[in-house]
């Protein structure tokens, strides 16, 4: 990536609906040459996509909870298989260490958040933290 890549890049995680007119006077560069960069940025998997940023209070989900899981009393597959259909859960992460995966929820409340923690029980120990605050949300990423 060269340095208008990377301002590219930049420019589109802050705001991926930026029309290609405003992007080629940002970058000092024509629409096509704008749209060819995006173009080789998704062949090399460096774009995976674009999406909405969307406000989990705003959408009922006000508690925001990591949850660990050890101790896995199931195969990693079939644990997988089961979080894939709780959709409280926005985040999966298999991880090395004692603790066999992160999870990440929004709950709409803490009815729903005993719901959940109880349907992960017979999964493996269950840690759960609430989140306070999260000074760091999405981060620019940069190469």
């Amino acid at each position: 990536m060269d340095e208008l890549d990377q301002q590219l890049v930049s420019i589109l995680q802050d705001n991926a609906r930026i029309t290609i007119s405003d992007l080629s006077k940002k970058l000092a560069l024509s629409r096509p040459s704008v749209k060819e960069r995006m173009f080789r940025l998704q062949e090399k998997g460096i774009i995976e996509g674009y999406s909405a940023q969307v406000s989990l209070p705003a959408m009922g989900r006000e508690i925001l909870l990591i949850i660990q899981v050890s101790g896995l009393k199931v195969s990693p597959q079939e644990f997988e298989a089961f979080v894939q259909h709780k959709y409280d859960i926005i985040e999966c992460h298999r991880v090395t260490g004692h603790v066999s995966y992160f999870l990440k929820a929004a709950v709409t409340g803490i009815e729903r958040m005993r719901l959940l923690i109880d349907s992960l029980i017979p999964y493996g120990t269950i840690n759960t933290s609430t989140v306070l605050t999260s000074p760091i949300v999405r981060r620019k990423i940069q190469p």
